[in-house]
């Protein structure tokens, strides 16, 4: 298992069961997906090479936790994430592609992607905005330190963000990127929960 594994495994509560690989015949998971299309966006932006590289590391780590693998069909540009048994050698080894539907397109060059970021984006702000609104400026600036992890680090509706995301954000993005006051620390998590009552939704246990 991988040192990021076994992280998830020990941070996992009774009633929380850890990430675990997929098992055979079933699909990547969409948050997956999402975060390997994200990280592969990211290699091809990076101005650095090693950064580049790092990226790239990081999207394979994640995929090889689910046994898949990835690759760039260059003729449409399309990221595919296939099961690593497919391949052996470099070569595809036919007998083993039983379910075609494991594998997982996603265009990289298609119309769209900028205006679904900037959609997300303005949606994630409003809600920061609100909180900030009705709950004062040490809330806001949390609410808006989450904006920018789930904008920027998985290019989704924070309502939509996981336990394991959130952890991560309250762990590692938080105390290292948002340079947060004392204050802002101790009402974190009372933040998130704001946050998610502002959308609606129940948040997720972290």
């Amino acid at each position: 298992m991988s040192d990021r594994g076994r992280r998830d495994s020990a941070r996992a509560g009774p009633d929380e069961e850890a990430e675990q690989p997929a098992d055979p015949g079933r699909g990547l998971p969409e948050r997956v997906a999402d975060r390997a299309e994200q990280l592969t966006r990211r290699a091809r932006e990076a101005v650095d090479e090693n950064e580049a590289a790092a990226y790239r590391a990081d999207r394979d780590e994640r995929l090889a936790e689910y046994g898949y693998r990835a690759r760039i069909r260059e003729e449409d540009d399309v990221l595919v994430l296939y099961p690593a048994e497919w391949v052996e050698d470099g070569v595809a080894q036919l007998d083993r592609i039983e379910q075609l539907g494991r594998a997982v397109e996603r265009t990289l060059s298609g119309p769209g992607d900028a205006d679904r970021w900037a959609e997300t984006e303005a949606h994630n702000r409003t809600l920061a905005e609100r909180v900030e609104a009705d709950h004062g400026e040490v809330h806001g600036a949390n609410a808006h330190a989450l904006a920018d992890f789930m904008g920027n680090h998985y290019a989704k509706r924070i309502e939509r963000a996981t336990g394991d995301e959130l952890r991560e954000f309250l762990e590692e993005y938080f105390p290292r990127n948002a340079w947060p006051s004392d204050e802002q620390r101790a009402v974190v998590e009372s933040s998130l929960r704001y946050v998610f009552e502002r959308a609606g939704r129940e948040p997720p246990r972290w």
